[in-house]
């Protein structure tokens, strides 16, 4: 049987970085390649800009 108390344990706010995934295209080949950042959430907007 599950513990329920864990789940009242944690505290605090949550998550404060997400991960953001951008696609880019290469100059030199032309493919598109993924780039994975984690970020603050405050700043994500910024990065996507």
């Amino acid at each position: 049987m599950a513990k329920k108390t864990v789940a009242s344990l944690q505290k605090g706010e949550g998550r404060t970085y997400s991960k953001v995934i951008k696609v880019v295209k290469s100059a030199k080949t032309g493919a598109y390649t993924f780039q994975e950042q984690m970020v603050p959430n405050d700043a994500v907007k910024d990065v996507l800009k």
